[in-house]
């Protein structure tokens, strides 16, 4: 980096530093341009980048002492791991991309008979860098990890929350005109992808009974609806149909069947049982091909890496072996393989994010025993961000991460 760019980012910091809080301040936050994913680690994070973080800085107020800095602004070390903790307490981040929430599940019985699968979330607080539990049935982190788009139980909600970060407080509500039990930040962090359902997709009716092991337990009702396009800007929804994909005797996988982005934001997709077990959209609602990027990425979360030129992909391990396949884009041949069990976010275009273990630690453990590592591509180290995974009082099940771009 030149003397130009340290200039330039400092001046930026400073006017950060400077801009009040004030009432557009979650606009601004959510017309965030989404960073160079090229970006370098620059200063003293560059000089130790392999340095494990153990604490996060208090963040430092303004000098009017209106606005807090972010914690994950405050700490930029390449790499900040707890592997001390799980759930985790403090932020944990790796390059480009940090551990912006958690979750787990309970299901909760009704007195009607039905139950309910419920999810209890550890958001990052940006004030203090501590994951706190929240209330919210639904939930996703913007690129930057500012703002949180939060959805109230039970399921689906007729209005959309945009959550500051930093306060804890919604700073505005979109209301929909069709239920919504999901919600997913575009790449650039301008638009909401929310999908519709008319009955709750995390509820099992008993008057809707399936047998497991022989036994009659409530079951799940297809209800999906489509999807919405929610502008951020305006707080326009477009809602487009597009029910449950059932074959021709209407089986359904899973009641719950949301949208995702494909990597550039330009269509949406869902699962099918019938290959090519994806089914696109544009955002006008019409069916489209899959794009040519997307061709042979599976369903494996890491999906593309920043570059595009990569894909975290399935497991690939045999017997006692824990691995997963790294594939190239343009052909979908395996490139190498990585010392993962399932591949999650990409930390930058050559490390990625996994559920795994370090082989040292773990060799012949079971797939159950992991933690969240960072893994390399080309190499067999292992660099251990969590502890391994349980429950605790708080937070009474095995955690699933939610993971967001660092920057913004």
């Amino acid at each position: 980096m030149n003397v130009d760019e340290l200039v330039r980012d400092a001046l930026r910091e400073q006017a950060e530093e400077q801009s009040p809080l004030g009432a557009g301040f979650a606009d601004r936050v959510l017309a965030v341009r989404r960073r160079r994913r090229n970006r370098t680690v620059v200063g003293v994070a560059a000089a130790t980048a392999a340095v494990v973080a153990v604490a996060v800085g208090v963040p430092a107020l303004s000098g009017g002492g209106e606005e807090v800095r972010p914690a994950s602004e405050m700490n930029k070390s390449d790499i900040i791991a707890h592997p001390d903790q799980s759930p985790p307490r403090n932020m944990i981040a790796a390059g480009d991309t940090a551990l912006a929430a958690f979750f787990v599940y309970d299901s909760v019985k009704q007195p009607n008979g039905d139950n309910i699968r419920t999810r209890t979330y550890g958001l990052l607080d940006q004030k203090t860098g501590k994951y706190s539990k929240v209330k919210w049935a639904f939930l996703d982190v913007a690129p930057g990890m500012r703002t949180a788009a939060v959805l109230e139980g039970e399921l689906p909600a007729k209005r959309i929350g945009l959550l500051d970060m930093i306060t804890g407080k919604v700073d505005r509500w979109i209301p929909v005109d069709h239920g919504v039990a999901s919600v997913e930040f575009s790449p650039d962090g301008q638009k909401l992808l929310a999908t519709t359902y008319s009955r709750n997709p995390d509820r099992n009716f008993a008057d809707h009974p399936q047998k497991v092991n022989g036994k009659e337990q409530p079951g799940p009702v297809a209800s999906r609806t489509g999807f919405s396009v929610v502008d951020l800007d305006s707080g326009k929804e477009k809602w487009n149909k597009a029910p449950h994909w059932k074959d021709e005797s209407g089986f359904f996988f899973n009641s719950r069947d949301d949208f995702q982005w494909s990597h550039d934001g330009e269509t949406v997709w869902s699962d099918t049982g019938e290959e090519p077990f994806k089914e696109f959209y544009d955002l006008n609602g019409d069916k489209t091909g899959i794009p040519e990027s997307e061709r042979y990425v599976s369903h494996a979360k890491a999906g593309l890496s920043p570059s595009g030129k990569l894909i975290g992909g399935e497991f690939a391990g045999r017997g006692e072996e824990i691995s997963s396949e790294i594939v190239d884009a343009r052909t979908g041949a395996r490139v190498t393989t990585v010392p993962g069990q399932q591949l999650l976010a990409w930390a930058d275009d050559e490390r990625v994010i996994a559920w795994g273990c370090d082989p040292k630690r773990c060799s012949g453990k079971g797939e159950f025993r992991n933690q969240l590592i960072l893994l390399t591509i080309g190499s067999d180290k292992v660099v251990q961000l969590s502890d391994f995974r349980k429950a605790s009082a708080d937070y009474p099940g095995r955690w699933e991460p939610v993971f967001a771009e660092r920057w913004s």
